[in-house]
């Protein structure tokens, strides 16, 4: 029984041991965390707020460009658009009047005139 007595006692003193040296790794973990929190809010912050100031900046150079560039091209391109499509229109119609010609004739030439 002497035998069975000092292995419990050497088990209880390693369990005891293991204990200490766990609780020490804890408290080591709980330090880089509160380490890296620290990092983050010093670190990450400042580049995610450069990072929006960013991205604003983007926002309000595209909504520039559209209304000052791509806004007014769209309504000169729909203008022309209109414009040629009545003159076009205006030429077959008064081709039409006029007998003996045909028809692939008058758009061909139609397109000539108004390229």
């Amino acid at each position: 029984m002497e035998v069975l007595g000092a292995v419990r006692d050497v088990a209880i003193v390693l369990l005891a041991l293991l204990s200490i040296v766990i609780g020490i790794l804890l408290a080591l973990v709980l330090v880089q965390l509160r380490k890296l929190a620290q990092m983050l809010r010093q670190e990450i912050r400042p580049m995610l707020d450069t990072t929006n100031e960013t991205v604003d900046t983007v926002q309000r150079t595209t909504t520039f460009v559209s209304q000052n560039l791509v806004d007014p091209l769209i309504k000169v391109q729909s203008y022309t658009t209109g414009a040629r499509t009545a003159l076009r229109n205006l030429f077959l119609i008064g081709r039409s009047v006029r007998p003996g010609k045909r028809s692939a004739s008058r758009s061909d030439s139609v397109d000539e005139i108004l390229l």
